[in-house]
């Protein structure tokens, strides 16, 4: 994996005009929080995101595509049934 300072830098730009905050957890996992700045509100909050195969610009572009059509099908889903809808999996990588 790249550097994670390298990674949230990659991560952030892919999302604005939301927030990104990217932090390596304890047993080497990854914990992804995308956000909006003003408000505070949490769009996606991923706690343990393998960082396997993250080794590339294209491989956390691939990453970020995927979980923006997370946080689409969450709104959604929020619209459709007025509850959140979890996270399914981001590729696998939970």
């Amino acid at each position: 994996m790249i550097s994670i300072t390298e990674f949230n830098r990659i991560m952030a730009s892919g999302f604005l005009p939301l927030a990104c905050e990217c932090c390596v957890n304890s047993d080497g996992s990854l914990r992804i929080s995308v956000f909006e700045p003003m408000s505070g509100r949490v769009d996606l909050l991923l706690t343990r995101v393998s960082p396997e195969g993250l080794d590339s610009i294209r491989a956390i572009s691939n990453l970020i595509g995927e979980l923006r059509t997370e946080i689409k099908a969450g709104r959604r889903g929020f619209a459709a049934v007025g509850s959140v809808q979890g996270v399914r999996g981001a590729a696998g990588r939970i």
